[in-house]
């Protein structure tokens, strides 16, 4: 019925070949952890099953023609959406979604980044598409033909069926998959690349539409939510120290918090910064952990600005830039303060030109307000000491007081450094990424070293608070076993790995003279409240995830997007409850053990993300006047 003359039907061909690709990819080029049996087998049957699926839908084309166009051109399409996620994955160890198919600014800028991560093996992952167009065009081979409708309705059940024992399986491994999907490592290990792909556009799809059917009384739990579980009641000691003051922010693009007080070659990485966490005048955090997603720095500002998540797919800056948010920006205005944003790259990249109006950003100094050229920039923009050096200039020329965020560039993945900018050499691993990060790093500590001399010669030190903040991550998954080798570890485990999540964060305050090393976790939504506090402005009425820092009463946690936390006792990662000090497993599957000890924090974190993207997805900050509260 199905085989004539002997012969494999082409799509079943095309199916399998296609499926042995796709598994080949999941197992062995993306970083997939396998934890168990089970994860095993549904990794290696789903796809085949995905494959013979959609090319079993050529059964229904009744020219055996266009049978062949169609099986050659969704091979095409197919291996095309794995060699974008590929690419993709290897700098972000995250897949596609399709906001991020439509960052199209981004791409010019990319082009280098891109270029690096193409390896000359990539071929390989066209080899079976080869194999299929070759053999569908040889219309000797009766592969295909016109199927009776019997045949069809036999494929279709037989496809039904395969998916239906796909997702029962999933489902047995991870119960309410896709109900939680905050992790897309998750959704691609249990139902596949391709209905991942189908889940996320449904998801899409389904959040555009909140927006239209939002009322303003969908605020009304979340607002109690974050009066009972986050609001403080009192203030700080420090409520309204910086009052008047300007706020100088350093967005340090990429840098990691392993980077400080550690050594290579001999020499401190970072000696500026590590010198600086020891200044009288300086608070520093420990536990700071980034909490961006796919948008990286566009989220790092996003969070900052407003005390809110990033969305799970795609960057805030793209999807919602046209949103009502009452930012961190808007709200100092109450006290006179003028915003800038310096960044000596395009305005269009990550969309700023647009989303820094809807955040109420004054003045936004981009590439044009700078003077580029070949001998001073690198990669991206300007290296580090010339953006310093031309930014004093736009600082002095801002009403003071003022709030100005500088963010860098040059330690920016690939992490291309000329030789004559280096005071560090590279690692030596088997990861040239990694090998390149310390130089780019020392780099930047430097360019901060020479900034701070800058300022206080241009007289905005004194009467200046000066935060250093990591924005995301540097070094992905994909580098865990160089990463693992420079820290002398077995392994870099899903605990190590939420660690590595840890970035520098200083509140430098001249003349404070009572600074110190604080050791409670903090993240990114924790420094909107923390710098209004400082500044001394009340946030009784604001909407907002963090707290202040240095308030006794904090809720005691911080969230990932993907779903992970870390508390003051416990770090919640890959499905497992660690011990946060040790790294002692506490329980593994918790979302199937309620006397976990991170099942209570587990669930707050999920009401948590919820709440953020109602706001976001339903635009609910239009139905609020927070000027006339």
């Amino acid at each position: 019925m199905f085989f004539r003359r002997g012969q494999m039907p082409l799509y079943l061909l095309a199916g399998l070949l296609f499926g042995l690709k796709t598994y080949i990819v999941y197992r062995f080029v993306f970083n997939i952890e396998i934890e168990n049996m089970m994860q095993e087998i549904i990794i290696f049957i789903n796809p085949f099953i995905a494959s013979i699926i959609f090319f079993g839908l050529s059964v229904w084309i009744k020219d055996p023609v266009k049978q062949r166009v169609f099986i050659r051109y969704s091979a095409l399409v197919g291996t095309l959406i794995i060699y974008f996620n590929l690419v993709f994955y290897r700098s972000f160890t995250d897949f596609l979604t399709i906001p991020q198919l439509f960052q199209t600014s981004n791409v010019v800028d990319l082009t280098s980044s891109i270029v690096s991560l193409i390896k000359f093996y990539d071929i390989f992952i066209f080899l079976d598409l080869m194999i299929i167009w070759y053999i569908s065009k040889q219309s000797h081979l009766a592969m295909v033909r016109e199927y009776t409708k019997r045949s069809k309705v036999i494929v279709a059940l037989i496809s039904l069926l395969l998916l239906s024992g796909n997702f029962l399986l999933a489902e047995i491994e991870r119960p309410q998959l896709l109900s939680r999907a905050f992790d897309r490592e998750y959704l691609v290990k249990n139902i596949g690349l391709f209905y991942y792909h189908v889940y996320d556009a449904v998801s899409q799809s389904k959040m555009r539409t909140q927006k239209v059917f939002a009322e303003d009384h969908d605020l009304k739990t979340i607002r109690q939510y974050i009066n009972d579980e986050i609001r403080s009641k009192s203030q700080s000691e420090l409520f309204g120290i910086g009052e008047d003051k300007n706020i100088i922010f350093i967005s340090a693009e990429s840098i990691q918090n392993f980077v400080i007080d550690n050594e290579l070659h001999g020499e401190e990485i970072t000696p500026f910064l590590n010198g600086l966490k020891e200044h009288e005048d300086t608070f520093y955090f420990e536990n700071f952990y980034h909490q961006t997603s796919q948008g990286k720095t566009s989220d790092s500002e996003f969070v900052t600005e407003n005390s809110l998540y990033p969305i799970s797919g795609g960057a805030v800056f793209f999807t919602h830039a046209q949103n009502k948010y009452h930012s961190f920006p808007e709200i100092i205005k109450e006290k006179d303060y003028t915003s800038a944003v310096l960044h000596a790259n395009t305005d269009t990249f990550w969309n700023r030109n647009q989303m820094y109006d809807s955040l109420e950003i004054d003045t936004f100094y981009d590439r044009e307000s700078y003077e580029v050229t070949d001998d001073n920039q690198v990669g991206w923009g300007l290296k580090d000491k010339e953006f310093f050096t031309q930014s004093i200039p736009h600082l002095r020329e801002i009403e003071e007081p003022f709030y100005a965020k500088l963010i860098t560039i040059t330690n920016h993945f690939p992490f291309d450094l000329e030789e004559v900018d280096r005071s560090l050499e590279p690692y030596d691993s088997n990861s040239n990424t990694l090998n390149k990060y310390f130089p780019t790093v020392r780099y930047t500590d430097e360019a901060i070293e020479q900034f701070f001399i800058q300022l206080k010669a241009a007289g905005l030190y004194e009467n200046s608070i000066i935060i250093i903040m990591g924005d995301h991550d540097g070094i992905s998954a994909n580098h865990n076993k160089a990463m693992a080798e420079y820290l002398d570890k077995e392994e870099i485990t899903p605990y190590d790995y939420t660690q590595l999540q840890r970035v520098p964060f200083y509140i430098h305050i001249p003349g404070y003279g009572e600074g110190e090393q604080m050791s409670n976790i903090a993240g990114q939504v924790d420094i909107k409240p923390t710098l209004l506090h400082l500044l001394g402005i009340e946030t009784n009425h604001d909407i907002y995830f963090g707290n202040d820092l240095f308030h006794d009463n904090r809720k005691g946690f911080i969230v990932q997007r993907n779903g992970n936390f870390i508390s003051e006792d416990y770090i919640y990662a890959g499905e497992t409850c660690y011990n946060r000090e040790t790294g002692d497993i506490l329980d593994n599957k918790e979302e199937n053990n309620h006397s976990s000890p991170c099942s209570d924090i587990k669930q707050k974190v999920e009401v948590e993300l919820n709440y953020s993207d109602e706001i976001i997805y339903g635009d609910l900050f239009r139905f609020l006047d927070f000027k006339n509260k």
